[in-house]
């Protein structure tokens, strides 16, 4: 008879499809942060008062809820459940946030916001992450508070133009906060099974 290989594949093999699908689609997702930030502010505005920041916001984070979605792959919590959470996550974190520095964008004040809506994004994404990892996802909105405050620095000291008040920090901040928070969908993934996508 002849003999048959049950031993479980060589770790560098499975782990192969993980590092070539899921980081680089994580870190592709960057985009989602300057698109959504130029869609709100071509068809809102700038944000100076409550229902830009609202609206803005709303806008803002659908665009990057529906990228970030598609980059978690098949170990993503549920798509249209993830892409509604930081949307109104974005809207209401940015009203809180900007109305808090009464729409001011000095670096301090934009560190401020930051921290609020990334804060607010987070639980709101948390409560979406709960179903997957427990009482472990509420750690993601103390997390996203710090990653986006220092986004905003970020943006701000590469020359972003923050007279412009836009939604979210620009390209320069969005490729950090990516890069920071890349634990999430190798946390997600790890825990579907590595080398799935």
């Amino acid at each position: 008879m002849a003999h048959v290989d049950t031993a479980a594949p060589h770790p560098a093999v499975s782990r192969t499809p993980f590092f070539r699908r899921t980081i680089p689609r994580w870190m592709v997702s960057f985009a989602g942060f300057p698109l959504g930030g130029l869609a709100a502010f071509l068809l809102v505005g700038p944000v100076d008062s409550v229902g830009s920041a609202l609206i803005g916001g709303l806008l803002t984070g659908g665009i990057l809820g529906a990228i970030q979605a598609w980059a978690l792959g098949t170990a993503q919590p549920r798509r249209l459940a993830w892409i509604v959470a930081t949307a109104v996550g974005m809207g209401a974190g940015l009203t809180l946030a900007a109305s808090l520095v009464d729409f001011r964008v000095a670096l301090g004040d934009l560190v401020l916001q930051g921290a609020v809506s990334g804060a607010v994004v987070g639980l709101a994404q948390a409560l979406v992450l709960v179903r997957l990892a427990g009482r472990r996802a509420f750690v993601w909105p103390i997390a996203l508070s710090v990653i986006w405050a220092v986004a905003w620095v970020v943006s701000t000291t590469i020359g972003i133009k923050v007279d412009d008040r836009y939604t979210i920090f620009g390209s320069s901040g969005a490729l950090v906060a990516t890069a920071l928070t890349l634990v999430l969908p190798v946390v997600l993934q790890r825990r579907a099974g590595v080398g799935t996508s």
